[in-house]
């Protein structure tokens, strides 16, 4: 069953992606981690009503992403969940120098499945998590990789908890991925950030890891260094916009000024 959900969300994000080479010629194409969907696309809509203007935006986890811009994708913007995947462009030269800013913040929880109205968890050192899976899975994005799943081992490495629970993870394409995982009741806790569990109505967060425990969640943008479109720019700076930081703040995200 977890193969079979891991391929067929795996499948669903490859045409996604794919979609960015059938973008309109003057269309900004943007490569944007999965937690960012909702926001984004709220965004989009109001910069096409505003300025005219329109992105066609692909998400996936930002490894996989920023693979793909290794590999010449037609990208323009790309935005990260994490500092490690910009930093690891730009040091191909890959990011245009000077064209990047930490753009948004994020918080990372534990969520059950709502249904049967899972107990309150409390998230300190040494909380009893390999017990609590009876056996089970915990859902993460592949804490080798993907940002989320980075986060979510560091925060429980911090705290003692990551050894007696590493050989119980189901280690998902992204963050979105993991987050279906719970609301499908495959697995019966899931590390996910908060902006991805607010918009699951099947999930419920049981905790919230204390900031100490976990990494500064930053979200870096950048131009990718082949795009020429002359609207690149333009998006960039719309993100900043008081219009779509109040979109950004809606969805749980914290602007990062």
């Amino acid at each position: 069953m977890l193969r079979r959900t891991f391929i067929a969300i795996f499948a669903v994000f490859v045409v996604a992606t794919s979609l960015a080479t059938g973008a309109r010629a003057d269309d900004v194409v943007v490569f944007a981690a999965a937690s960012l969907k909702d926001s984004l696309d709220a965004i989009n809509a109001d910069w096409q009503k505003a300025a005219g203007k329109h992105a066609t935006i692909s998400y996936a986890a930002s490894s996989a992403l920023a693979k793909q811009i290794e590999a010449a994708a037609p990208a323009d913007v790309f935005i990260s969940a994490d500092l490690d995947w910009m930093d690891y462009l730009d040091k191909k030269n890959l990011i245009a120098k000077g064209a990047t800013h930490n753009l948004l913040g994020n918080s990372l929880v534990l969520i059950a499945p709502a249904e049967g109205s899972p107990a309150p968890v409390d998230i300190a050192p040494g909380f009893p998590l390999a017990k609590m899976l009876g056996g089970g899975k915990l859902a993460m994005a592949d804490p080798n990789a993907v940002p989320a799943g980075k986060y979510g081992k560091a925060a429980l490495t911090k705290l003692g908890v990551w050894d007696s629970v590493s050989g119980s993870v189901a280690a998902a394409e992204n963050v979105r991925a993991c987050l279906l995982l719970v609301a499908r009741g495959e697995a019966p806790y899931g590390i996910v950030y908060k902006t991805d569990a607010a918009i699951e109505p099947k999930v419920k967060i049981v905790g919230t890891f204390p900031a100490d425990a976990v990494p500064p969640i930053i979200y870096p943008i950048g131009k990718v260094a082949s795009s020429k479109n002359p609207d690149d720019a333009t998006f960039i700076s719309y993100l900043s916009s008081p219009d779509a930081t109040k979109q950004f703040e809606h969805y749980g995200f914290s602007v990062l000024k």
